[in-house]
């Protein structure tokens, strides 16, 4: 029988059995099994995994096990550079962009807000999410592990928060989006650029109040919308404000 020693850093640790986490445990494998099969047999997804190490050596998930293999398992890192190394993914995504599962519509709306591309319909089945994501080459986000386990899902990201706010600083953090952040770029509802208008243009759709005292202006030219500065925006601001300013301060920057 083929046993392989694995450890699991950081984050990924809250996927194992409580006696499996922050420590080495030897475990049997199938034969032939690979590290993904094993890794998520043990309850990790493999979107969740950006280096292993078997032996001390890097190695991706086709990776066959033999019999006393260490294997080492990290998540994404911030603050080390591990470009030199063999990563599991061939392509890293560099313009990241987004799909979010039926139960993340509040996130959706909020990333949108800090201007990333990110798909969301509350009638998106798993298959459809998938096939998003592998023809898009976007990133899922949800809070279901098997979706993440999917082979044609090759980047993902398991949300653990529970309320959307706490969910945004923490997709914020992992992923590093401070610095592609473009805060009110998108609509809201149709996922498109905003363009700005004169008030002119526009001047006909505008409460009386809004006329009086506001004079910038954009529109969503799918939806018709049209977005101001009031207070609503000032409240999104000071949120979004916040959240890059935690992301900044955890990454040095």
């Amino acid at each position: 029988m083929v046993t392989a020693t694995f450890r699991f850093y950081e984050e990924l640790n809250d996927f194992l059995a409580p006696e499996r986490r922050k420590q080495e445990f030897t475990v049997p494998c199938a034969r032939a099994a690979t590290t993904k099969h094993m890794i998520e047999a043990l309850g990790v997804p493999h979107t969740e995994v950006e280096l292993i190490l078997v032996n001390g050596e890097p190695a991706d998930f086709n990776r066959q096990l033999e019999d006393g293999d260490r294997v080492a398992v990290y998540p994404r890192f911030e603050a080390m550079d591990v470009t030199p190394l063999l990563r599991v993914r061939e392509h890293p995504l560099r313009n990241p962009r987004f799909v979010a599962d039926a139960h993340l519509g509040g996130l959706a709306r909020m990333l949108r807000m800090l201007g990333f591309d990110t798909l969301y319909d509350n009638h998106f089945h798993d298959d459809a999410i998938v096939a998003i994501c592998e023809h898009d080459g976007r990133i899922v986000l949800t809070r279901d592990r098997e979706l993440l386990k999917r082979r044609a899902v090759s980047h993902g990201c398991y949300v653990h928060a529970l309320k959307s706010e706490d969910q945004l600083r923490e997709v914020v953090g992992r992923l590093d989006l401070a610095r592609n952040a473009r805060p009110f770029t998108l609509c809201l509802h149709c996922n498109v650029p905003l363009r700005a208008v004169d008030k002119a243009s526009v001047i006909e759709c505008l409460p009386p109040k809004v006329r009086e005292h506001y004079e910038r202006f954009s529109t969503c030219d799918q939806c018709g919308r049209v977005y101001w500065e009031g207070s609503h925006f000032r409240n999104m601001r000071r949120l979004l404000d916040g959240v890059l300013l935690e992301d900044n301060g955890t990454n040095g920057t």
